[in-house]
């Protein structure tokens, strides 16, 4: 049966982690779940989502451009967020529907902020702006060991997976300083033996999150 009229306004649910941690997999395995529910859902990936979004995608992760500077990787990845709160992620959660995604704010306060260095007050600034101050009520932080994610990106890896060691370990101290920071919307997250393990442990949060019974 529908779950109509249980979530009156969206609700948007974030997935957030290091490389490897299976993320990807265990968002998708959610959107599933609640779609099965009944709920309307919608699933989106970081960057990406929306045509233009996913063109931006391409040039970030692409290897040959290894000399892009930081100041402009940051803002591809805010160029294509504010594509897609835009067209997909606002009208979405205006709808009602409730908003699964793939990677968000959080991923360019770690990955640019923590590991490149740049300065955290300009990223929460324009990022402020491309969000049109949309938050996520929910985000699971998957925590992995760096050196088990990496080895699951041996075989193709993008330009931000070709980064040395010493990058993702501190793209993983971010995470886990944010979700210090604000216990009550991250929630950190084990990755178990089993990614069904770690989905039940998922579900349990989101259904606190949505009073499923």
């Amino acid at each position: 049966m529908a779950q109509e009229g249980r979530t009156r306004k969206g609700k948007f649910i974030t997935f957030e982690g290091s490389e490897g941690c299976g993320k990807s997999t265990q968002s998708r395995m959610l959107y599933r779940y609640l779609k099965k529910k009944g709920y309307d859902v919608v699933f989106l990936r970081e960057p990406g989502g929306v045509k233009i979004s996913e063109k931006i995608r391409g040039i970030l992760l692409d290897n040959r451009n290894k000399t892009m500077s930081s100041a402009c990787e940051t803002l591809l990845y805010m160029a294509a967020r504010a594509e897609v709160v835009e067209r997909l992620i606002r009208p979405s959660l205006k709808a009602g529907k409730i908003v699964v995604c793939d990677r968000f704010m959080d991923s360019t306060l770690v990955y640019q902020g923590y590991g490149l260095g740049v300065n955290m007050h300009y990223i929460k600034a324009i990022g402020e702006f491309v969000s049109a101050g949309i938050k996520p009520d929910l985000t699971i932080l998957l925590d992995l060991a760096v050196k088990k994610g990496l080895k699951h990106r041996q075989a193709a890896k993008d330009r931000i997976e070709q980064r040395p060691l010493s990058y993702h370990l501190l793209v993983r101290r971010g995470y886990l300083s944010l979700a210090r920071r604000e216990p009550k919307r991250i929630k950190t997250v084990r990755v178990q033996e089993h990614k069904s393990l770690t989905q039940g442990i998922i579900r349990g949060l989101v259904d606190s999150l949505l009073s499923i019974t």
